[in-house]
C-alpha cells in the first residue's frame, strides 16, 4: 500500500550543482535517490520544497514522496543516513497525509545569510560565509532591511533566467543579527517569504551589503524596489554565505507547523 513521507534533511551544498538531478555534475536530489534505491528497490523521485542553488546549503530541505516500502521511519533514517554521503544527513522521516507535497503546501520559507566582515578571514568559516573586507554599518542596514518587509512586487530583486508570471512576494521577516568579534565580526541576515524569486535572498543581501558599506543610503532600497528593474540592485551574493533555514506547513487542521529545515534560490 503506498503511502507519502516527509523527509527533513540538511546538507552542505559546496560539492553539489545544487539540489535538482542535472547533466553536469552530481546534486543532492541525485544522491538521496541513489541512497532510496538501495535502501528500499524503489527508483523514485523525490520532491525538495524549493530547488536550491549550486553551493547552497541547508538546515532543513524538506522533502515529499510516495512509497510502498514498509521500512519503519526509524528504519529509514539510519539506512538513508548509512547509505548518503557525509554531507547529506536525513534529519527526520514523518509520515504525511495523502498527497503531500513539499512544494505545493508549503506556506513560508525562511533562509539565513552569512557574512564574515573586516579585514581577517576564519578560514574555518570559509565554506558558510561570505567574506566582505571592509566595516559594515549594521544599523545602515536594519534600516534599508525595513523598506523590504511587507508585501511588494520584487522584479528588482530577481536575476533573468527564471521569471514567474507573477514577482509579487510577501517578506514577513527581514533582520540581522551581528555577533560582537573585534577580529572577526560576524552577522546573519534572515529572510522569511511565502514565495522567492529566482536569487531573490541573494540579491537583497548584496543589496544592504551595498549600504553597509556606505555606498549608498538606506533610503536607496526603497527607490529600487520601486523601480522594478533588476539592473539596479546589488550584486548577487555568493552562493555559499546561504542556507534554507526551515520550511513551515500547515497541517489537516490548518494548524501551522514547523519542519526544520526555500522556492527557488
Amino acid at each position: 500500500m503506498k503511502r507519502f513521507l516527509k523527509l527533513t534533511i540538511a546538507y552542505d551544498g559546496t560539492d553539489y550543482v545544487g539540489w535538482q538531478v542535472q547533466p553536469n555534475g552530481v546534486s543532492v536530489q541525485q544522491r538521496l535517490e541513489e541512497a532510496w534505491l538501495s535502501a528500499t528497490g524503489e527508483q523514485l523521485r523525490i520532491t525538495a520544497s524549493g530547488r536550491t542553488d549550486s553551493g547552497v546549503h541547508a538546515r532543513g530541505q524538506v522533502c515529499s514522496l510516495a512509497t510502498e516500502s514498509q521500512l519503519s521511519n526509524r528504519d529509514l533514517v539510519r539506512a538513508l543516513n548509512a547509505l548518503s554521503p557525509e554531507d547529506i544527513a536525513v534529519l527526520q522521516v514523518e509520515d504525511a497525509a495523502a498527497g503531500f507535497h513539499a512544494i505545493r503546501d508549503a506556506t513560508e520559507k525562511t533562509y539565513g545569510y552569512q557574512i564574515q566582515y573586516g579585514y581577517i578571514l576564519d578560514p574555518l568559516r570559509r565554506r558558510e560565509c561570505w567574506f566582505v573586507t571592509k566595516t559594515l554599518d549594521v544599523d545602515a542596514m536594519r534600516k534599508a532591511a525595513r523598506f523590504l518587509i511587507g508585501q511588494h512586487d520584487f522584479t528588482s530583486f530577481q536575476s533573468v533566467g527564471a521569471e514567474r508570471l507573477s514577482a509579487i512576494r510577501n517578506v514577513t521577516r527581514l533582520d540581522i543579527e551581528s555577533r560582537d568579534d573585534s577580529m572577526r565580526p560576524e552577522l546573519t541576515i534572515w529572510i522569511a517569504a511565502d514565495g522567492f524569486l529566482y536569487n531573490m535572498v541573494r540579491r537583497i543581501v548584496g543589496t544592504l551589503v551595498r549600504v553597509g558599506r556606505g555606498t549608498e543610503k538606506p533610503e536607496w532600497v526603497q527607490w529600487v524596489l520601486d523601480k522594478k528593474d533588476g539592473s539596479l540592485s546589488g550584486q548577487t551574493a555568493p552562493a555559499h554565505g546561504l542556507f534554507l533555514d526551515h520550511v513551515q506547513y500547515c497541517d489537516s487542521r490548518n494548524e501551522a507547523s514547523d519542519a526544520a529545515a526555500e522556492p527557488i534560490e
